[in-house]
């Protein structure tokens, strides 16, 4: 018993030798300098990927080919009259129609709700942030009245308020506060000019709208036109209600 202990003791200490030495890394062999034409010498790593990808092919036309093979030549199903092929691609049926006059009409003003839901949004943040921006050139606007007794105590107070109310000018500014003020100065514009297309784009999907309802209309020619526009006008034919 003593001795299997000492043996055991002894294999442990090998072992733990053994990891401690480094061992040398055993590397796979490059591409030979006589086949350097033909690219980087495929590893054993590089081969199991391409195997699981060719089997992986192989397996889908191996699917394919046994489901044509057992396919019912007396199925049918209504795809195969409504849609065809046009140069080997499948094209679908046309969707032209697929909606009725109603549901176009729904569509239509939820998506008229969402831009003037927009063109608010959009003003709204123009006018906070019309409040924030201050304009440096200029003088503030708002005016103190204040009352001296004689000549002195006012040019005393005229010093005074002028020194208070100077403001500094846009250069004397420091570097970030002036690149922050010119950001903000851009951002206003482009969102002026983001609610200036939305309510074209508004005024352009009520009218489409209003030309799809029922009811009688024309285009008006250019010289019935009262105020020349660029945009088509059209009138409706008056209909008495009841």
């Amino acid at each position: 018993m003593q001795y299997n202990r000492r043996f055991v003791t002894a294999v442990l200490k090998m072992s733990s030798l053994r990891n401690a030495i480094p061992r040398k890394a055993h590397k796979e062999r490059a591409q030979p300098h006589s086949r350097k034409r033909f690219g980087i010498l495929e590893k054993h790593k590089d081969y199991v990927v391409r195997a699981k990808a060719y089997h992986k092919k192989e397996a889908a036309l191996q699917k394919l080919k046994e489901k044509a093979a057992f396919r019912n030549p007396d199925e049918f199903y209504f795809k195969m009259i409504n849609t065809k092929t046009v140069n080997g691609v499948h094209k679908l049926e046309s969707e032209a129609n697929k909606y009725t006059p109603e549901e176009l009409m729904l569509m239509k003003t939820q998506d008229i709700g969402y831009i003037m839901q927009k063109v608010q949004t959009e003003k709204k943040k123009i006018e906070k942030l019309t409040a924030t921006l201050h304009s440096l050139g200029n003088q503030p606007s708002n005016r103190h009245v204040y009352y001296a007794e004689d000549r002195e105590e006012a040019k005393e107070i005229n010093l005074q308020t002028s020194r208070v109310g100077k403001l500094p000018a846009f250069e004397d500014m420091p570097m970030h506060i002036r690149k922050e003020t010119a950001a903000s100065y851009r951002e206003l514009e482009a969102r002026k000019s983001r609610v200036a297309e939305l309510e074209k784009l508004y005024m352009d999907m009520a009218m489409q709208k209003e030309l799809q309802k029922k009811g009688k209309k024309r285009k008006l020619r250019e010289d019935e036109i009262v105020t020349p526009t660029s945009k088509p006008v059209f009138k409706w034919r008056p209909e008495r209600k009841r």
